[in-house]
């Protein structure tokens, strides 16, 4: 008899990073229809291709719920960690003008509509197909994760953290990882793996966890 394995049920946090990903792309192809509708500027007409919208609707909980770790100033002006990032969203989104200012707008916009919960937008129910699909996309299991899922955190940062934080591994069967912590992080590009072990390593401290995340990448 041949046994098929199966994945386990969609986690709390794992239902709602879904949600986010296809409410952000929803919501942006509305507004951007609605925008081109209003402004009928022909110089707009063709949007600039790629998934704007998911990427600047992440903007906003990376701004809201990722916090600082480092300030530094460079010619008097105040810097932080975060702010490469923010000037790496600026630059793509006037990479192409109008054609990639647009969907950059709208994408910022479906990220306030859904942090505000505007209509209570997060209650709504996908069907269970729709999440299980999406789920199996931005949660590979450890055993099948062999790319790069996020598309942002190189594949290897799990087993960078592993290799700099080895001896704190014992605390793996002590500390469980915060399931919101986990989504928090994830949603902003770092691995899911990545992002359990680092909160386990920093005793679910998110400030912590982020500097493991960021220092492994660095490497």
């Amino acid at each position: 008899m041949k046994v098929l394995a199966t994945r386990p049920p969609a986690t709390k946090s794992e239902l709602e990073v879904t949600v986010f990903i296809l409410l952000s792309v929803i919501l942006t192809a509305l507004f951007e229809a609605i925008a081109l509708l209003l402004l009928k500027d022909p110089s707009v007409g063709i949007l600039a291709p790629g998934p704007y919208g998911l990427i600047f609707a992440s903007f906003i909980p990376f701004y809201f719920d990722i916090p600082v770790t480092t300030r530094f100033r460079i010619f008097g002006i105040h810097f932080s960690d975060k702010s490469f990032i923010y000037l790496a969203g600026l630059q793509l989104l006037l990479s192409s003008w109008k054609r990639s200012l647009l969907p950059g707008i709208c994408g910022v916009l479906a990220g306030i509509s859904y942090r505000l919960n505007v209509f209570g937008i997060r209650r709504i129910k996908f069907p269970e197909f729709v999440a299980s699909f999406f789920s199996r996309l931005s949660w590979p299991s450890s055993s099948a994760l062999t790319g790069n899922p996020t598309g942002n955190v190189p594949s290897h940062t799990g087993r960078q953290i592993e290799r700099n934080y080895a001896p704190a591994v014992g605390l793996a069967s002590v500390v469980e990882p915060v399931e919101d912590a986990v989504a928090t992080l994830v949603s902003m590009g770092f691995d899911q793996n990545s992002a359990r072990q680092a909160l386990v390593e920093a005793r679910n401290d998110m400030n912590m966890a982020t500097n493991i995340l960021l220092e492994a990448q660095s490497h």
